[in-house]
């Protein structure tokens, strides 16, 4: 029954996506074309024969991008990522066709600015359909319907973990019928959802033939059965997944590769490992330091002939940081301290009403401002505009003795802004806190993620009161 819901919703996703695409590409020809038609050398008859490829092969970047796989409990940024990467090769393919067909007449004139256009367009309108149909699937699940049964084998950290994430989030369409388990008693439960009998019953209970998946929610120590369980399971038919009970032996989300045919469980997924995302990271860095050296060109003049005239020493304040893979680098700062002797400068830490910074440096360390040289190091590559914020190696040092986890942060760049920083662990705040902050970035980064991040540092503003 559910099996055949999702190839209805499937069909369904694929005919909104066709209709998305259309109405994107009929927008973009009417925004250059619509007022003046006369405008174009083609006909809008021959921009519309283009269609016959177009949509066939978006729907198919659609379908290798994942966006026709069961999604209940994948997230928004998630999905809108592959909307982006299947657009931006989309018009990286139209684009290449286009050039390479040039000595084509009608080719030659197609209109470059309407698939600019339309790639925008098809961007938004995607989106908001997916959206739409999230946000119904989600109410008719609130209300108990489009639910999935399930039967947990196994009552571990685990399985309390899961139920916990379902009970959470009603709006899955989840529904856990009971654990099945050998060392907890008949009627113990966990947030309601009862221990039904051993794990001898569970073929009794498959053969029923009214669940839709079975979760593997074994303890550790019961791993010894595993084979068994699943060898179970798939004689039934019925959608089985392993939910590992390693809690507290790797303490973050993993994702599995194949190696010639075997399994190999990666600790931590880093997206930005991956060269596409990295590219298009790396791209939209460059873009974004051009402009804000173009944009705050005028404040960093003001602020260097202020810093000059109002302390002696260098303008520009430069300090051993270290970046990505763990390499150091330079980290440019407007001045906004006596200068001080490298070694103490390098152990110390900035403190409130600290004497060493100037009256000019305590303005521009309030807000932001003597952080504005790093566009440079963005755009040299040492720094990106967005990641978890780059420390003096003495404190790296330091840290990673004491803080666990603390050197995954060195995995990506480091960034100008970063998911810790705005939601206000800046200056004497809890670096564990922020190590959370920065492992969930770097865990869960998409473009998106980036652009919600710049937006809310313009958004919340430039002041910090832990800056000092």
């Amino acid at each position: 029954m559910m099996r055949d819901f999702q190839k209805i919703l499937n069909r369904i996703y694929v005919v909104l996506d066709a209709l998305a695409i259309l109405a994107a590409y009929l927008l973009a020809w009417y925004v250059l074309f619509g007022v003046h038609p006369d405008r174009g050398v083609l006909s809008f008859s021959i921009y519309l024969r283009a269609l016959v490829l177009i949509i066939p092969l978006y729907l198919l970047l659609h379908m290798i991008f994942g966006l026709y796989a069961a999604k209940r409990t994948s997230g928004r940024r998630k999905e809108f990522g592959s909307i982006l990467k299947v657009n931006t090769i989309g018009l990286l393919c139209f684009t290449l066709f286009l050039y390479l067909g040039s000595k084509n007449q009608y080719l030659y004139h197609f209109s470059r600015r309407l698939v600019l256009v339309f790639y925008f367009c098809s961007i938004l309108f995607t989106t908001a359909a997916r959206n739409l149909i999230r946000a119904a699937l989600r109410n008719i699940r609130r209300k108990g319907m489009n639910q999935r049964k399930i039967l947990l084998v196994g009552f571990s950290e685990a399985a309390k973990g899961y139920i916990d994430r379902v009970l959470t989030n009603p709006e899955w369409g989840y529904r856990i019928c009971g654990i099945l388990d050998d060392r907890a008693e008949p009627g113990t439960e966990h947030h309601g959802i009862p221990v039904i009998g051993t794990i001898d019953r569970l073929k009794e209970r498959l053969d029923r033939g009214d669940l839709d998946e079975i979760a593997i929610t074994l303890a550790l120590r019961e791993y010894d059965r595993l084979k068994g369980i699943v060898r179970i399971c798939e004689k039934s038919g019925v959608h089985t997944k392993f939910i590992p009970d390693y809690y507290g032996v790797i303490p973050t989300i993993p994702y599995i590769e194949d190696v010639a045919g075997m399994p190999v469980i990666n600790i931590r997924r880093v997206p930005l490992t991956e060269w596409f995302n990295a590219a298009v990271k790396r791209a939209v860095d460059i873009v974004g330091a051009l402009v804000g050296i173009i944009l705050f060109s005028p404040v960093m003049l003001v602020t260097a002939i202020l810093v000059k005239i109002t302390s002696p020493g260098p303008v520009i304040f430069r300090q051993e940081r270290v970046g990505l893979h763990q390499k150091p680098f330079q980290m440019y700062k407007f001045r906004s301290m006596r200068v001080q002797v490298d070694e103490k400068e390098k152990k110390a830490w900035t403190t409130p009403h600290d004497p060493r910074v100037t009256a000019v440096g305590r303005l521009i360390r309030k807000t932001s401002i003597d952080e504005m040289p790093q566009f440079f190091n963005i755009l040299f590559g040492d720094m990106s505009l967005v990641g978890p914020r780059p420390e003096r190696p003495f404190f790296v040092e330091r840290f990673k003795e004491e803080i666990p986890h603390y050197m995954i942060k060195h995995q990506v760049r480091p960034g100008l802004t970063g998911w810790a920083q705005i939601n206000g662990l800046r200056g004497d705040t809890s670096i564990e806190r922020r190590i959370e902050y920065d492992l969930y970035y770097i865990e869960n980064w998409t473009l998106g993620f980036d652009f919600k991040i710049m937006l809310l540092t313009i958004v919340r503003g430039f002041v910090n009161k832990n800056a000092y």
